[in-house]
């Protein structure tokens, strides 16, 4: 009995794969093992970048709240603790962005707080 192997389809996930790889560099975008291993690594990347983005959001907001907060002497730490110490919920995200686009209301917290 002859051997069956079904070219249709593993063809079709071959050009699949390589028209995600087009654009790379070299044999990664045309010589079929290395693309794939390629596209799977960007993968993993992807997952694990997703994941790493919020960590990277987080610290920024940090440093930005920080540099604000340190020219009308007090330091991150100290900010934080008074706002919670006062009931002030206000997040990262916002107080970082109040922070770098509206230095009035930034300093209204800060003179809330102290």
């Amino acid at each position: 009995m002859p051997r069956s192997v079904n070219h249709v389809a593993s063809k079709a996930k071959r050009t699949r794969i390589l028209k995600k790889t087009k654009g790379y560099f070299g044999a990664r975008k045309n010589v079929w093992t290395v693309a794939k291993n390629t596209y799977e690594k960007g993968l993993t990347y992807a997952y694990r970048d997703r994941r790493n983005k919020k960590r990277n959001f987080r610290a920024l907001w940090i440093q930005r709240i920080n540099a604000a907060a340190r020219l009308y002497d007090m330091s991150y730490s100290q900010l934080m603790g008074a706002l919670r110490k006062n009931e002030i919920e206000i997040n990262r995200k916002v107080l970082a962005d109040l922070a770098a686009n509206n230095p009035e209301a930034f300093k209204a917290i800060i003179d809330k707080v102290k």
